[in-house]
């Protein structure tokens, strides 16, 4: 299959110029606010330094990885293979501190002595089973890819990336960051990236990025309350809570992104919105925050466990929709409430509380 050898050429990818149609977690402006912090020791301001070289790095050929999906994608619908009926193979590598990918294989990754190789395995093996019980989903291609995590990326490297290949995670710098492994809604973000890299196939800048980094925290917020088997109103709805180091906490930093709150000052990237307030350039970890905010809205209106609700109208927007990577917020929000109306008809609520959430953030 076309798809599962594409993941094989991973042990080619030795630096992130290579490598695009992917995401971060941590926005640059983050990092770059960090590399000035005098609080920091000058060590500590050369690490988050780097961490901006790297996506500066990786920037430059984002789309390629992305064009090579949807060819291989069109490959494949013309093929019509058969899915893969059993669950994706999940590994595990070692970078060792290094930043060649995917570094050393780990053995056995879900008993591993070290607890970083098998968090990736576990949550990594949880999100795979999070699609396939949730959304009848195969792996992030629908066709049973394998599912390769490369872990102690770097020294201290604060950020975690899905570079449109695999996921790959710091260990963070024990201050701002502790190990990006720590946060399970983190690693479904960035796996999210590969489902829409294989669905939409949204650019990253501009609205289609948005949207991008929006549906990555949106399901990366659903996985965290299906763990954890929370309705909307016992979750907590923040992203990237549990990588928050002491550092970061001292300076009243709960989160990353809160999707009840977006531009709440216990946000460490906190967002726009209202989509009044967004511009073309903006970077999608801030405009995002529009979209998360009204499916935060949707959900809450609607009541019970959202993964069984608005996140299916979500999905199957996503699945349906074929290859948009120009996508407008507003194209979207309007796909979603008519699909509300095709998967709930008999739920008229749900279309109402879809339609309400979006006239709220003014689209």
């Amino acid at each position: 299959m076309l798809t599962n050898n594409k993941v094989h050429d991973h042990h080619e990818c030795h630096d992130h110029s290579h490598c695009g149609g992917g995401c971060f977690i941590i926005p640059t402006k983050v990092l770059k606010k960090f590399a000035k912090d005098k609080k920091l020791s000058a060590k500590a301001r050369k690490e988050f330094a780097d961490a901006v070289k790297f996506e500066a790095q990786w920037r430059k050929a984002r789309d390629v990885r992305n064009d090579v999906t949807q060819a291989s994608q069109k490959l494949l619908l013309n093929a019509a293979p058969a899915a893969i009926p059993y669950p994706p193979h999940v590994s595990v590598y070692n970078c060792s501190h290094g930043t060649s990918l995917p570094g050393t294989l780990m053995t056995n990754p879900g008993s591993s002595a070290d607890a970083t190789c098998k968090r990736a395995f576990k949550e990594t093996t949880g999100v795979a089973k999070f699609y396939k019980t949730v959304f009848g989903r195969n792996s992030i291609n629908n066709a049973g890819m394998s599912l390769i995590s490369s872990i102690h990326y770097g020294v201290k490297y604060n950020n975690a990336f899905w570079n449109g290949v695999q996921m790959t995670y710091g260990d963070g710098d024990g201050n701002i960051f502790v190990d990006f492994t720590k946060g399970n809604d983190v690693i479904a973000h960035e796996l999210t990236h590969g489902v829409t890299q294989y669905t939409l196939g949204l650019a990253y800048s501009n609205q289609p990025g948005g949207l991008n980094e929006s549906l990555s925290d949106v399901f990366g917020s659903m996985f965290r309350q299906w763990e954890a088997k929370q309705d909307v109103n016992h979750a907590d709805w923040l992203i990237g809570k549990n990588i928050m180091g002491p550092g970061a906490i001292a300076r009243g930093y709960t989160c990353l992104r809160d999707l009840a709150n977006p531009a709440a000052a216990h946000c460490l990237a906190p967002q726009i919105t209202r989509f009044s307030q967004y511009h073309d350039g903006m970077d999608p970890h801030y405009s995002s925050g529009v979209p998360n905010f009204a499916f935060y809205k949707a959900a809450k209106a609607i009541g019970g466990y959202s993964w069984k609700t608005v996140g299916q109208v979500w999905y199957r927007v996503m699945i349906t929709s074929g290859h948009l990577p120009n996508m407008t917020m507003k194209q979207f929000a309007n796909k979603t409430r008519i699909m509300a109306s095709t998967l709930f008809p008999l739920k008229p609520a749900i279309r109402a509380a879809i339609n309400n959430a979006w006239i709220a953030v003014g689209l």
